[in-house]
């Protein structure tokens, strides 16, 4: 009896059935979209941004798993990627800093790579933040600090490892990322993000942010 009524089932509903198979074939190796919960891309990314995530970025994957069928490349320095962390237990995102080979120190929020001191330009300040513009790339992006320095603010020279990345988070006095965790391995990385798609004030009643809809990153 049982399996006359999955069989009408099957019949009635087989279109939505292959709909919605093939939405989660796509969003688990095509790509996906991600909540970001907390202020540690601030402010970059925002509390209640959904991002979509590029999964082919890097990768071309077995759908429903980390296993990579081609490889179509690397994470680049500033690049920001979503990585299921087994050290921290959870997705997270952060920004690439650190290549393999790379020595890469800190201090006083000051980033030094391979022996170069990257370019830290004061934006804007208020009582609880000061935004500076940093020049990770050709392409300088935003990092917010807190007014007194956090024990997060320095670290001595270290070199990434082959096949992993020092990821940073932008609100770099508030960010549980390669400070925190250690390195990033490479097979942790599900893809890249460049884009809001939705954004959501939790602070507000859950209120849509119209103005971040579609913000490029």
């Amino acid at each position: 009896m049982a399996s006359h009524f999955i069989q009408r089932q099957w019949r009635e509903n087989r279109g939505l059935i292959l709909f919605l198979a093939l939405m989660f074939v796509f969003r688990s190796a095509f790509a996906d979209w991600n909540s970001v919960p907390t202020g540690s891309m601030l402010p970059t990314i925002v509390e209640g941004d959904r991002i979509l995530v590029n999964k082919m970025a890097y990768d071309i994957r077995v759908p429903f798993s980390q296993i990579s069928i081609i490889k179509l490349g690397d994470p680049k320095r500033g690049d920001i990627i979503v990585f299921e962390s087994e050290a921290a237990d959870k997705r997270l995102v952060k920004r690439v800093v650190g290549l393999p080979g790379d020595t890469i120190a800190m201090q006083d929020n000051q980033l030094f790579i391979n022996g170069k001191k990257i370019a830290l330009q004061f934006a804007n300040e208020t009582e609880q933040t000061r935004i500076y513009q940093e020049a990770l790339t050709t392409q300088p992006h935003l990092i917010q600090l807190a007014p007194r320095s956090s024990p997060l603010a320095s670290f001595t020279a270290v070199q990434v490892p082959t096949d992993s990345f020092l990821a940073l988070g932008d609100n770099r006095d508030n960010s549980a990322d390669s400070r925190v965790i250690g390195f990033v391995p490479r097979h942790e990385i599900i893809g890249r993000t460049r884009q809001v798609v939705l954004s959501f004030d939790y602070q507000n009643y859950y209120l849509p942010r119209q103005d971040r809809f579609l913000k490029t990153l």
